[in-house]
């Protein structure tokens, strides 16, 4: 167990809203538990990085409780709208949270697992996750948090021993139980469940819950509420566009109130700024493409507002909403400024050079990643044609937030394109060779170094 007690703060603030937000649960006895990955750099913002390899099995894999925070894992409840249709029987299917602790902001962060198991939300789902599912996870999370986007970090993989069979996967494959650190889990989802019940109270508690410990403040106000979710959801809209990142699945229960990314299934990072650009095979009328996310979320954020309507009048709410597409446009420029690496002037200025950059990239179907190792500082090689003339020009006038200084400018773009995450995979599948995957992370830091 923890061995610094002045950074391990345990907490078990949800257990105040009791039980009819969630269900007591038990992880699955796996046949086996192989640690796999271990984040300490996310452990030593709750002071978990001190733990030895089989206190964190324990912990992480037997899910023996930590200390001072959750008596025993909560598998939360909630609808949600899947793919534009509501859905009143989703819920963790097969995860849970386990432990609540403070980070070194004085955040509230859960720790939330991935393939723990069946619960009483499983329906028909063995409430398993592949091993390849919880490697893609730490790719897609390691990339996001080094391209500024706020996500959950995955904080373990271990494999389990167990023979999966899945529809997109050669199968038998094999198991994994994840763990993700997450600055809460309460899901817009959690709020249309209990406006579908009717449920006037336990929305108070839940608006009360969510101001409190996620916003810190001491409110019960939904328009305070509505208020946060606008804002923090329109800069993770505007920062996934920056990132090149396509979530794939932004259905209403996949977004979290505190604005993280999280719950990462068929993602992808788009080669090319390509709107119509797609990361599930099952979205067939591109209603997650790339270019369409910031509409998906905002739809999904109408969403809360529509439920918020059971404690809240209608108008104050309508004028929150009609917030989004504003803010999405401060942070969209703000966003792609920084991938450009330069300082932001007036926003007559930005706003010009952010859609020159758009109407070239689009354009010139120049790959992403390049282009933005490229530029990063704001000048653009000889080697970029006429077409490229518009934005050299407008980049003129800008200076650099910072210098190329960094060995990563050194050497060449560090991209997560699907080609690259399948080749990862294979030597773990083919051989247990987890060596490409350790470097793949190192590289991303390295990377997030060069950019922060």
């Amino acid at each position: 167990m923890p061995t610094h007690p002045q950074a391990y703060r345990p907490e078990a603030a949800l257990t105040a809203l009791g039980p009819t937000f969630w269900d007591p649960v038990a992880a699955a006895d796996f046949p086996a538990t192989q640690l796999r990955f271990r984040n300490d750099r996310a452990a030593a913002e709750v002071g978990l990085d001190t733990l030895t390899d089989a206190e964190w099995t324990e912990g992480f894999g037997r899910f023996v409780p930590l200390p001072g925070t959750l008596p025993q894992p909560l598998a939360l409840r909630y609808h949600g709208h899947q793919f534009r249709t509501y859905n009143p029987e989703i819920g963790d299917g097969r995860g849970f949270t386990f432990a609540q602790l403070r980070d070194a902001q004085g955040r509230l962060m859960d720790l939330g697992t991935k393939g723990s198991g069946q619960t009483p939300h499983s329906r028909f789902g063995d409430g398993r996750l592949t091993l390849k599912g919880g490697v893609r996870e730490i790719l897609a999370t390691e990339m996001l948090e080094a391209l500024n986007v706020p996500t959950s970090r995955t904080l373990s993989l271990i494999e389990t021993g167990e023979e999966l069979t899945r529809g997109d996967e050669p199968s038998p494959t094999r198991s994994a139980v994840l763990v993700r650190l997450s600055h809460g889990h309460i899901r817009i989802g959690t709020f249309q469940r209990l406006a579908y019940l009717q449920d006037e109270d336990g929305m108070r508690a839940l608006v009360g819950y969510v101001l409190r410990n996620l916003y810190g403040e001491e409110s019960d106000d939904p328009l305070r509420l509505l208020d946060h979710v606008v804002t923090r959801t329109a800069r993770l809209a505007a920062r996934y566009m920056a990132a090149g990142f396509v979530h794939g699945v932004l259905n209403s229960d996949n977004i979290n109130v505190t604005g993280e990314s999280f719950d990462y299934g068929p993602w992808r990072f788009a080669p090319t700024w390509d709107p119509a650009f797609t990361a599930a095979y099952f979205d067939h009328a591109g209603l997650y493409a790339f270019g369409r996310q910031p509409e998906a979320i905002h739809w999904d954020v109408m969403q809360l507002a529509a439920s918020l309507r059971l404690i809240a009048d209608s108008d104050p709410l309508i004028a929150l909403i009609e917030q989004f597409g504003p803010l999405y446009q401060l942070e969209i420029t703000a966003a792609l400024l920084w991938r450009l690496g330069v300082r932001p002037r007036t926003p007559e200025q930005d706003r010009a050079l952010v859609q020159t950059m758009e109407r070239a990239l689009r354009t010139t179907a120049t790959p992403m990643d390049r282009f933005f190792f490229d530029v990063f500082g704001g000048t653009l090689p000889d080697g970029y044609g006429d077409d490229w003339q518009p934005l050299r020009d407008a980049l003129a006038s800008y200076a650099p937030r910072k210098d190329r200084s960094h060995p990563y400018w050194q050497g060449s773009p560090c991209a997560m394109l699907i080609d690259e995450v399948e080749a990862i995979w294979s030597p773990i599948a083919e051989r247990d060779d987890w060596s490409a995957l350790h470097a793949k992370v190192a590289r991303v830091r390295t990377m997030g170094e060069a950019l922060a």
